[in-house]
């Protein structure tokens, strides 16, 4: 619990986190009295501890979706460079997309997950200021997405799994991005892993916006970490969109259905990967190992299943994408009424008196 403290009191607090800053504060002050002046406040320390506790408990069972989304961007959570380093063994990046040139956004590489050979796609955010201009804050541009499937068909000629690490706000939007045809290198990446033969998994780590995270995001298994967003769009970008009006974000982040609660009720994704009271900046080793075992799991589950049931299987998961929540017959009767009513509106249509011809 110490060491959870600690992490806690390097860190910044969200706005919606007022009581467990106050009940850090007052642990703080106890601890500079008892260095200070030499008396034990370690029963005192205990009781604030066991207070703390339940006040992450009871806010974090509670989150809204905006504020899932600002916990999904909590300058001190867990980014690709901490999975490299904690849970791939002798990773060995590899660069450029032959064509351009190598984006910093993405990551690739080969290392080894447990006791197996993957190859390693991530979007990369940055942790310091430096890293975020370099890597345009996480947003891709054409180039990264080119290296990405290039590297998965390298992976996909030796029979190497591919794991996927998502963590983007979306595709980098510039006019160069654009001109280098930002849209259709996504939707390449997305036909091309369709029907990659071999095993991919896919995890949100932190954001998953827009094309962006579809870019790298077509696979066997998708999951997500507790309070990761994934989404068409951010809710700042919707609310624009909508309402003219950024402010409206948290109106936009409910509606949207972002969260992985939400996403797990539409069948959206196949798993959500727990975090550590009061989320994943708060105790980076315990969600790397959670993740890592999630990976090591379904990893050895998809080698065992022949590649041509693989295929099938995960065409049919992309195919029934919309449809979670309604049975076939279901569909179909909609479908049925929805002509019905086309016909008799083309019917009632009155038809336009013919144009006598010029002579």
């Amino acid at each position: 619990m110490a060491e959870n403290n600690n992490n806690i009191a390097g860190g910044d607090y969200l706005e919606f986190e007022h009581n467990v800053a106050e009940i850090d504060r007052q642990m703080n002050e106890l601890r500079r009295l008892s260095s200070a002046k030499g008396i034990d406040y370690s029963t005192e320390i205990r009781k604030l501890q066991k207070d703390q506790v339940t006040e992450l408990k009871k806010v974090y069972s509670t989150l809204s979706a905006w504020q899932t989304v600002q916990v999904a961007r909590h300058p001190k959570r867990p980014l690709l460079n901490d999975y490299l380093n904690l849970i791939v063994k002798d990773f060995r990046p590899l660069h450029g997309d032959r064509c351009f040139g190598d984006d910093k956004a993405i990551i690739t590489g080969l290392g080894q997950i447990g006791r197996e050979k993957v190859l390693v796609v991530g979007q990369n955010k940055g942790r310091t200021t430096n890293e975020k201009i370099a890597c345009n804050f996480g947003c891709p541009n054409p180039e990264g997405y080119r290296k990405a499937i290039a590297k998965m068909k390298f992976a996909e000629k030796y029979g190497i799994p591919i794991v996927t690490f998502i963590d983007t706000p979306g595709a980098y939007p510039g006019i160069g991005a654009e001109e280098r045809g930002q849209a259709r290198a996504i939707a390449v990446n997305m036909m091309e892993m369709s029907r990659m033969k071999v095993p991919i998994i896919c995890i949100v780590i932190g954001e998953g916006g827009s094309g962006g995270a579809l870019g790298i995001g077509v696979g066997d298994k998708l999951a997500m970490l507790e309070y990761a967003y994934y989404s068409v769009i951010s809710p700042e970008g919707c609310a624009a969109i909508l309402w003219r009006d950024g402010s409206k974000a948290p109106l936009a982040a409910e509606a949207l259905k972002l969260t992985s609660k939400d996403l797990t009720r539409l069948k959206l994704i196949d798993a959500v990967i727990n975090e550590p009271l009061g989320g994943a900046h708060r105790n980076l080793h315990d969600t790397v190992y959670n993740v890592e075992r999630y990976i090591v799991k379904n990893l050895a589950a998809l080698k065992r299943t022949k590649i041509d049931k693989l295929l099938e299987n995960r065409y049919e998961k992309l195919r029934s994408i919309g449809t979670s929540t309604s049975t076939a017959e279901e569909i179909a009767k909609k479908t049925l009424i929805s002509r019905e009513r086309l016909k008799e509106a083309i019917e009632k249509i009155p038809l336009a008196k013919p144009v006598p011809a010029k002579v």
